[in-house]
């Protein structure tokens, strides 16, 4: 009986001592961690400013559309689809058909790409039309911008029915003889 509690309590010191070292370990590091943590929220950051707020989606599409006529295509097909929810973020995709010249695809993927707001392109596939040279570029082009929280979306709707109220009631004094 002795010697079984002598074992546990030997067993439970080597337990304690493992603990002890991955801790002491983990500690040891707890600096850098906390750098790489700052470092990562700052990327963080500045990837959620490269986003575009709702407002600035329409200007963006303008932005994507006057890239791609900047660069000598023409487009066939430019048909934003609706938003997709991720976890933080949602994701705007937007379906795309151009045709031109091999140069003037690859002019546009980089002026999406110099763009101010994050733009990515997927789904690529380029088809040959003609002997001159002409191609056509099928491809998905997203940008993605933050997703509000459901909490400060429901905030921000309370903000802006009292601001509405507010307005309106001010606009019925100011209106009244």
């Amino acid at each position: 009986d002795e010697e079984r509690e002598r074992g546990a309590r030997e067993k439970k010191e080597v337990d304690w001592k493992t603990d002890l070292e991955g801790k002491q370990k983990q500690s040891a590091n707890l600096e850098d961690y906390r750098d790489q943590w700052a470092q990562i929220e700052s990327s963080l950051a500045i990837m959620i400013k490269q986003m575009p707020t709702k407002e600035e989606v329409a200007s963006l599409l303008v932005d994507i559309s006057q890239t791609g006529l900047a660069s000598g295509l023409e487009f066939r097909l430019f048909k934003p689809s609706a938003p997709i929810a991720k976890d933080f973020y949602s994701e705007l995709p937007i379906a795309i058909q151009v045709s031109g010249k091999y140069e003037e695809l690859s002019l546009f993927v980089s002026g999406l790409a110099a763009l101010p707001r994050i733009v990515t392109v997927h789904d690529v596939k380029i088809t040959p039309v003609s002997k001159d040279e002409a191609m056509i570029m099928d491809a998905t082009v997203k940008t993605y911008n933050e997703q509000q929280r459901a909490a400060e979306a429901s905030e921000d709707k309370k903000r802006r029915g009292t601001r509405w109220k507010m307005e309106k009631n001010y606009f019925l004094q100011a209106t009244r003889p």
